[in-house]
């Protein structure tokens, strides 16, 4: 499948925990991420989410905000991915910086040159990316 999101993850759902409206699907993905998402019960539903089938998550660059010194106790984004800054690349107003996490996976976020140059955001720096569970969008196949 291909799509505009910079951030695609395949994995597996390890639990949903149904709403009257909204579930909580978890994600593992083949990296070893744990990623939460929050979706519409109806979509849980049609897709036949449950413990065991795989699916992918999508997340919008734009939708990831970068943190350095990120204590994900003090965070209410369910999901809060630290890493290493692996690419940097600025543009004329807004640079994409690309952070790896320990097991390989990739995240890859929209920030301000502003940003960049503030946080320290540099090949090697240390940094975490950090999006809502209502910013993952799940699929199957």
């Amino acid at each position: 499948m291909r799509t505009s999101a910079r951030n695609h993850f395949v994995g597996k759902v390890t639990a949903v925990k149904a709403g009257a409206v909204n579930d909580e699907i978890t994600l593992r993905t083949q990296d070893g991420l744990e990623l939460a998402a929050i979706i519409t019960h109806a979509s849980a539903a049609s897709l036949g989410l449950e413990a065991g089938v795989e699916a992918f998550a999508l997340v919008k660059s734009s939708s990831v905000i970068v943190m350095v010194d990120a204590d994900p106790s003090k965070v209410s984004a369910r999901n809060c991915v630290a890493g290493t800054v692996t690419s940097v690349e600025k543009g004329a107003v807004n640079a994409e910086v690309v952070i790896e996490a320990a097991g390989g996976a990739q995240i890859v976020s929209i920030v301000t040159n502003d940003s960049v140059d503030r946080l320290g955001l540099v090949v090697g720096a240390r940094a975490s990316a950090i999006f809502k569970a209502s910013s993952v969008i799940v699929g199957v196949n």
